[in-house]
């Protein structure tokens, strides 16, 4: 039970870091943090929680890394779904503690709340197509680098920045895009918030992160050394 709370708090952490600076301070040009500011915010929250809950429960916050370590033979399938359900809900709280906080301002409209879209809802007006392979490409490279900075052989105690520093960089070049995912629980979370076509269009934000999920499993199982 104790690895599935910390799941929960971490997630509601990344939801909340990362989600609420594109919620709040990324609403204000004055401020400046931009799109680069919101790549950090996210990749701050993962690097954080990797030593406060890494040891409690391998700091995974999303279902796309639960099943990219699951194939990759780095995780238990019987914790699996537990990791899941602890994950959105985790997630969903995130947005709902970020959502009582931006309704509380005046003339308040929920708009996009951070939520992940393609299409008209992607940040730069791409395709769904482009969606699906950003989403794809970069939740792979997200579990290449897990894996790899988690290997027993790999630096020790260093894979918490490769990690973050990596969730940074793949914001940095997908926000743009899709407003970048790669976490099914990130999306689920703000969907709910903002409903309609962010609803609508949630399919794409389980489907292809579990894709490049699993290609990296697989992948970094052909190539990893021998432990």
């Amino acid at each position: 039970m104790k690895k599935f709370i910390a799941e929960f708090i971490g997630t509601l952490w990344l939801v909340l870091g990362g989600c609420g600076s594109a919620v709040l301070a990324a609403a204000y040009p004055e401020l400046g943090i931009g799109f680069a500011g919101v790549a950090l915010a996210f990749g701050l929250t993962v690097l954080t929680m990797v030593y406060a809950i890494g040891h409690i429960s391998g700091c995974h916050l999303n279902p796309a890394v639960s099943i990219g370590l699951w194939i990759g033979g780095r995780f238990d399938k019987k914790d699996l779904i537990p990791y899941i359900i602890a994950q959105v809900l985790g997630g969903i709280a995130g947005a709902a503690i970020l959502y009582l906080i931006v309704s509380g301002k005046a003339g308040f409209e929920i708009g996009g709340f951070a939520s992940n879209g393609y299409g008209e809802h992607s940040p730069d007006g791409y395709s769904m197509t482009s969606a699906l392979v950003t989403e794809i490409t970069m939740t792979f490279f997200f579990l290449i680098i897990i894996l790899g900075a988690t290997h027993p052989k790999a630096p020790q105690g260093m894979a918490g920045l490769a990690i973050g520093l990596g969730l940074t960089l793949i914001h940095l070049i997908s926000i743009p895009v899709t407003n970048t995912s790669v976490n099914p629980a990130r999306s689920t979370s703000q969907a709910i918030f903002a409903g309609d076509w962010a609803l609508g269009q949630l399919w794409l934000f389980w489907i292809a992160p579990i894709i490049g999920a699993v290609i990296a499993g697989v992948v970094y199982n052909f190539i990893s050394p021998n432990e």
